[in-house]
């Protein structure tokens, strides 16, 4: 297995989830230190089909990685193409969130700045140590195809930053390019919501609302897309070198662990002009 590239098995993501949960916060650090992540995230509401079929940022995709994320150290901002308040699916109104999503609610700021959210302008990515793309269909139908969002999180990660997506996620990254105009997935193992799932899914009346497949995009771009057939467990997290991609919800947390065991195990990346 070549050095930096491999794959890292979890057993038993909800267990582990909830271990992190308990953990305690990493220490702030140096303050030039980047102890900033940022969320990628979209305004989309729904499909635009006649419908108007869910396409919201999946709550449960998005709020236990922030809590993860906090729970170690990192001040999280939100960035959407439009800016302003996001729409969540699975939202506190709809369903009885797990203890780490009420948790990130109601005690670590979660709500302000996702009501909050900056627009790409905003954004000084050289403050950002990584990005990361929770799913919902929202991301494929704006933060895919939004230039200075894709522009933003080329480089963060050209920057040396790690970048990470859950579920439909990953779909947000697939037309991310470098300055250098090299994609950003390309020759990289990669993973997200698969074809075989898409194609079963009432929920997207089987892909035909979006408008495309995470598998094709990400195969298309020159990523190695990682099925279930080359997984051991269809929850196992993709890493490549500081890209962290996992196919379902009940990973996202630990793929953002996963993140920030990257951002702790090299040195502290000072912040330009501080």
């Amino acid at each position: 297995m070549k050095a930096g590239r491999h794959f890292l098995k979890v057993a038993s993501p909800l267990a582990a989830a909830a271990g992190i949960a308990m953990a305690v916060p990493a220490p702030a650090g140096a303050g030039e230190a980047k102890r900033k992540i940022l969320i990628v995230a979209s305004n989309a509401v729904d499909a635009g089909d006649v419908d108007k079929t869910d396409a919201r940022n999946n709550l449960w995709e998005i709020a236990p990685p922030y809590h993860v994320f906090a729970m170690n150290g990192y001040e999280v901002d939100f960035v959407s193409p439009e800016g302003g308040k996001l729409p969540f699916s699975r939202d506190v109104d709809e369903t009885d969130p797990p203890g780490m999503i009420s948790y990130t609610i109601r005690f670590e700021g979660f709500r302000e700045k996702a009501d909050n959210s900056l627009t790409p302008d905003e954004v000084d990515p050289d403050r950002y140590a990584a990005f990361f793309i929770g799913g919902g269909f929202g991301p494929l139908f704006d933060v895919a195809r939004d230039p200075e969002l894709l522009a933003l999180m080329g480089r963060i990660y050209d920057s040396g930053g790690v970048a990470g997506a859950c579920g439909h996620g990953p779909g947000g990254l697939a037309n991310v390019e470098l300055p250098d105009g090299a994609n950003m997935v390309a020759g990289k193992r990669v993973t997200g919501f698969p074809n075989s799932s898409e194609l079963e899914s009432r929920w997207s009346r089987q892909g035909s609302l979006l408008p495309f497949l995470v598998e094709d995009a990400l195969r298309a771009r020159g990523g190695l897309f990682q099925t279930k057939d080359d997984l051991p467990d269809k929850h196992d997290i993709v890493i490549d070198e500081r890209l962290v991609t996992t196919m379902f919800l009940p990973s996202c947390a630990i793929a953002a662990k996963e993140m920030v065991d990257i951002l702790e195990a090299r040195p502290a990346v000072p912040v330009q002009g501080h």
